[in-house]
């Protein structure tokens, strides 16, 4: 049951930052500075020595995992350059702002929170410890997915009440996704490179969507200070756990 209680919590995360949008964006730069540092603790202090515990437990080889990690890093660039482009080409023609690209935005997001809570799932399938600091990283960044899911539909001329009908699929999203893992399980080879590919996503959602968002508007010693201590308190936890 574990897992299921934490993934409802990134329901509430993910609610909470599209509204967060709705409402006021004054504290944004702060909370997404502290979320960059804890996806970073949680892949430096966690994710990855996991993966290398496993990688010795059962003899496997490192190749594979650092390919998927690769591959998870550049697979979520590609999509999200995807939609950029499109985006920065909407101020060249007048008006030209489509409702249905919006949506699209919105169900692209929903799909990878899926998959955000079949990295919690997995991750309890490693052990307790090792999917908690998982849904601590989904938690953290699924803020940012809310904040964006409702900005894609209102930048898009949708309505607010069909932005937030996206937000609740969205937050619905890895709350699914961590049920699914109760009804299969993974080998250690398999887990592995699902748990590289997941660092490698978790990777490119810190360092080049959060963090740099989180300096964009508001830069300050402050935004830094809650980045490291983001990280920090990740390593005091895990040494904890």
């Amino acid at each position: 049951m574990l897992p299921i209680i934490l993934a409802i919590s990134t329901f509430v995360s993910t609610f909470l930052g599209g509204l967060f949008v709705i409402k006021h964006k004054d504290r944004l730069h702060l909370i997404m500075g502290f979320a960059a540092g804890v996806l970073l603790g949680v892949i430096s202090f966690d994710i990855l020595p996991e993966i290398i515990e496993l990688i010795h437990e059962h003899g496997l080889s490192v190749t594979p995992v650092m390919v998927a990690l690769v591959v998870g890093f550049l697979l979520f660039h590609i999509m999200e350059k995807s939609i950029a482009i499109h985006h920065g080409h909407e101020g060249e023609y007048a008006e030209h702002k489509h409702p249905h690209i919006g949506m699209a935005s919105a169900l692209a997001l929903a799909a990878h929170s899926f998959m955000d809570g079949i990295g919690i799932g997995l991750g309890f399938q490693v052990s307790n410890a090792v999917g908690i600091m998982v849904a601590i990283a989904v938690i953290s960044h699924d803020f940012s997915d809310g904040m964006n899911t409702v900005t894609f539909m209102l930048n898009h001329k949708n309505t607010t009440a069909k932005a937030k009908w996206f937000l609740a699929l969205d937050a619905l999203a890895p709350v699914l996704g961590a049920i699914s893992t109760l009804f299969f399980s993974v080998s250690a080879q398999v887990l592995v490179i699902y748990l590289g590919f997941f660092a490698g996503f978790l990777l490119y959602i810190g360092a080049s969507d959060i963090l740099p968002e989180a300096h964009s508007q508001h830069s300050s010693k402050w935004t830094i200070a809650l980045t490291v201590f983001g990280a920090a308190f990740i390593f005091a936890i895990t040494r904890i756990i």
